[in-house]
C-alpha cells in the first residue's frame, strides 16, 4: 500500500504536469491565485501532493494544510517538492486542526479556491464560509470537494464466488477499510447468498489483524483511539438490535492497540445504513433477482454516489447497472479500490463530492480564474453521453463518460441570458429548470421548447429539485443565489455567473462524469452468451 501511494503521488505530479505542457496556455489560461489545500490522514501522501500539483500546475500559490493526525509525511513531502524545484514562495504548509487553523484558512479574504478532501458534513461548512464572499473574477469562489460514501458491491447468481470474495475481502477490508471507495455494503442475490457467506467467513477468518510493518500482515489499526470507539460503537449497536455479527480475530500483539477487528453485519434494509462507518465494517443485505432494479434505486437514495462494485456473468445485468447506478466510479468483476490516476480518474456525485474527478481531464479547469480559449482544450472536446476508453493494464477495459447534469437553474433577469443559458444546458442533453415567473416570457417558445422546460414555483425552498445553478446576475443576487444554496440539505450545488450577455457557459460545469472499470480477463466466461441472453 504505501508503494502505492507513491506511485500514485508520482502519476499526480506527471499526469497535471502533462495537461499543461499540452493544453494551457499563459495568453488563455489564468490562475485563481491563493489555493487552499487540506487534505486528510488516510492518503496522507498521494491526496496531499495531487491537490499540490494540481493548484501549482494550473498556475496558483498554494497554502496546504495536511491532517493534524500525518504531519511529518507532509513536511516531508513538501521538502522534496522544494528539493524539485517549486518555489518556497509558491507553497506554504501550515500544520493544525481544521477547527481553527483549517476554518481561519478558508475564511481569508485573499483566498481564490479551496480544494478539500474529507467529510460530507466538514464540506458544507466550508461552502457556508465560501458563500458569504465572491472571488476577484466575480464568480463564486471554487470549492472543489471529495467527500464520503456508502459504497454498495453489487453480487448475483451468475458470479464466480471464490472471485468475488477475494474482491470483498480486499474492497472491504484493506487498510482496515479506511479508503473513501471501501466497500460499505455488500448486496447478495438471495440464491447465493449463504454459500457466498459462508466462503466469505472462512477468508476472513485467514486475515491476519496485527502491526502493518510485519509483512504477513492483512489488517492494520485504526487512525486513532476516537475511531476505534466509534466504530465498536456502531457494531455493539447493531449487535443490541438483533444483527448477525461475524468477527475475525485479533492477534494478541492487536488487543492493545487501536486495532477493530474486521467485521460483517447482517442488516435488513439498504436504509438502515444512516451514516458512513469509516472502518473495517461491511454490512450484508439479500436481494431477489427480480428486485435488482428497485435496489439501485434503493442505493442511490442514500445521496451517496462514489464507488460501487459489481460482480456477475450477465451483460444484461451490467447493462442495467451501468444505467442505473449515479456513483462516480464503477468496478465491474474486480475490486472497488485502488483508483489509478489517468486511469480510472476518482471523485463522486451527489454527496460524494462537487466534481471534477481527481487526475481527470476536468479537474485543472476549475482551479482557472479565466479561460479565454473556446474551441480548444479537454473542456471544447468533450463527447457527451460518448464513453472514451482510457489507458490501462492489459485484461482492463477502462471507460469514461460525461453526461448531462439531471436539472439546471436557469436565473436572469433578461430573457436572453435566460435562453443562452437553457440552450446551454439542452447542447448537453440536460434539463433547465426555470422559475415559474418566467411563464409568460415562455409563450414566445415554440411547443417543443416549453415542453422541454421543468417549472420550479420556489427555488429557494430546500426540495426544489436542481443539482446545478446557472445565473447572470449582479453581485448581490450571486451572494444571495450563493447563501441559499449553502443552506440547502444535501449535495454542494454549485453555480456559474454570467457577468456579460456573451459570456461562454463553460460545458465542463453542466456534466457529471463517471468511470467504469471492467475486469475482463473475470473468470468462468460470459452467461449471456450461453443462454443466448444478448441475442434474444
Amino acid at each position: 500500500n504505501a508503494i502505492a501511494e507513491v506511485r500514485e503521488a508520482v502519476d499526480f505530479l506527471r499526469y497535471y504536469a502533462a495537461q499543461v505542457r499540452s493544453d494551457f496556455s499563459n495568453d488563455t489560461h489564468h490562475p485563481l491565485g491563493p489555493v487552499v489545500c487540506i487534505s486528510p490522514w488516510n492518503f496522507p501522501l498521494a491526496i496531499f501532493i495531487g491537490q499540490i500539483s494540481a493548484a501549482l500546475a494550473a498556475g496558483n500559490t498554494v497554502v496546504a494544510k495536511p491532517a493534524e493526525q500525518t504531519p511529518l509525511i507532509a513536511a516531508k513531502a513538501v521538502a522534496l517538492l522544494m528539493e524539485g524545484g517549486v518555489p518556497s514562495s509558491a507553497l506554504h504548509l501550515l500544520h493544525g486542526d481544521g477547527a481553527t487553523i483549517g476554518a481561519a484558512m478558508v475564511s481569508h479574504p485573499a483566498v481564490a479556491g479551496v480544494v478539500f478532501t474529507g467529510s460530507t458534513e466538514v464540506a458544507r461548512l466550508l461552502q457556508k464560509t465560501l458563500s458569504t464572499r465572491l472571488g476577484t473574477n466575480g464568480q463564486p469562489i471554487p470549492l472543489i470537494a471529495e467527500t464520503g460514501g456508502q459504497n454498495a458491491m453489487i453480487v448475483d447468481s451468475s458470479a464466480l464466488t471464490e472471485q468475488a470474495v477475494a474482491d470483498i475481502v480486499s474492497s472491504a477490508f484493506d487498510s482496515a477499510g479506511q479508503r473513501c471507495s471501501a466497500l460499505r455494503l455488500l448486496c447478495l442475490q438471495a440464491d447465493v447468498a449463504d454459500t457466498t457467506l459462508a466462503m466469505l467467513r472462512g477468508a476472513m477468518a485467514e486475515l491476519s489483524v496485527g502491526n502493518p510493518a510485519v509483512l504477513s500482515t492483512d489488517v492494520g489499526p485504526v487512525i486513532d483511539e476516537e475511531a476505534k470507539a466509534a466504530i465498536n460503537h456502531h457494531i455493539a449497536t447493531l449487535r443490541a438490535a438483533g444483527c448477525k455479527v461475524t468477527q475475525s480475530g485479533v492477534g494478541e500483539q492487536a488487543e492493545a492497540g487501536t486495532f477493530v477487528a474486521p467485521t460483517l453485519i447482517e442488516i435488513n434494509a439498504v436504509s438502515d445504513l444512516t451514516h458512513e462507518i469509516f472502518g473495517p465494517v461491511c454490512h450484508v443485505i439479500r436481494y431477489e433477482h427480480d428486485q435488482l432494479s428497485a435496489l439501485i434505486d434503493q442505493i442511490n437514495a442514500l445521496g451517496f454516489g462514489l464507488t460501487m462494485g459489481l460482480h456477475t456473468r450477465s451483460d444484461a445485468t451490467m447493462a442495467l447497472v451501468r444505467r442505473k447506478a449515479a456513483v462516480g466510479n464503477l468496478y465491474i468483476n474486480r475490486n472497488q479500490v485502488g483508483a489509478v490516476v489517468g486511469v480510472q480518474p476518482f471523485g463522486g456525485e451527489g454527496e460524494s463530492g462537487t466534481g471534477p474527478k481527481a487526475g481527470g481531464p476536468l479537474y485543472l479547469l476549475r482551479l482557472l480564474s479565466d479561460r479565454r480559449q473556446a474551441t480548444q482544450g479537454p473542456s471544447e472536446a468533450l463527447s457527451i453521453n460518448e464513453a472514451i476508453t482510457l489507458p490501462g493494464p492489459t485484461g482492463e477495459h477502462n471507460q469514461y463518460q460525461c453526461v448531462a447534469r439531471a436539472r439546471v437553474l436557469c436565473l436572469a433577469d433578461d430573457f436572453d441570458d435566460r435562453m443562452s443559458q437553457t440552450h446551454a444546458i439542452w447542447a448537453v442533453g440536460g434539463k433547465a429548470v426555470w422559475p415559474t415567473t418566467g411563464r409568460n416570457e415562455a409563450q414566445s417558445l415554440s411547443p417543443a421548447q416549453r415542453e422541454a422546460i421543468v417549472w420550479c414555483d420556489d427555488w429557494e425552498a430546500s426540495d426544489a429539485a436542481f443539482d446545478f445553478v446557472l445565473l447572470h446576475g449582479n453581485d448581490t443576487q450571486t451572494l444571495h443565489a450563493q447563501q441559499v444554496l449553502a443552506q440547502r440539505p444535501g449535495p454542494i450545488i454549485g453555480l456559474w455567473r454570467g457577468q456579460t450577455k456573451d459570456a461562454h457557459i463553460p460545458r465542463e460545469r453542466l456534466v457529471i462524469e463517471r468511470s467504469v472499470s471492467n475486469n475482463t480477463t473475470a473468470s468462468g466466461g460470459n452467461v449471456g452468451l450461453m443462454r443466448l441472453e444478448t441475442l434474444g
